[in-house]
């Protein structure tokens, strides 16, 4: 693993996430590779647009909040630094993408859950990342069975 230099591991914060950053833990071992733990939260403007008349910016901003908190926690959980948390606001794939070109990336890390039928169709985070990414994208299989 000593190939990669800076590490970009996309976490949704779903208690899933565990399994995620236990797999980099193992790949990474006793690398010296930089690592930028990312979670990207889509703006509630995207999933409401205009149809609530009303400011959503003190909502989002609590939003934010909360998953910086729960991504700084997981971090900690797992031996690594606040400093290597980003919380990105915008489209999950797109986002990932955009900081992996400005920080030299050249791993990005996502969970994949498997699905079929619909989801294929529409698409994943896993599959938007790995199409469009200028770097190595790793898909961690996500065993939902499995304690995280």
């Amino acid at each position: 693993m000593a190939v990669y230099k800076h590490v970009l591991v996309g976490l949704d914060l779903s208690p899933e996430s565990a399994q995620v950053m236990r797999r980099v833990r193992e790949l990474l071992g006793e690398s010296d590779a930089r690592l930028s733990l990312v979670h990207v939260q889509e703006p509630l403007s995207f999933a409401y647009g205009g149809d609530i008349p009303m400011d959503l910016g003190e909502l989002q901003v609590r939003l934010e909040e909360q998953a910086r908190e729960r991504l700084q926690i997981l971090a900690r959980e797992n031996g690594f630094e606040a400093a290597q948390c980003h919380i990105l606001i915008g489209q999950p794939a797109q986002e990932m993408h955009r900081f992996a070109r400005e920080n030299a990336v050249d791993l990005a890390v996502v969970g994949s859950y498997g699905r079929h039928g619909l989801t294929l169709i529409f698409g994943s985070t896993a599959n938007g990342v790995l199409h469009g990414a200028t770097c190595d994208v790793l898909a961690v299989r996500i065993n939902p069975e499995q304690k995280s």
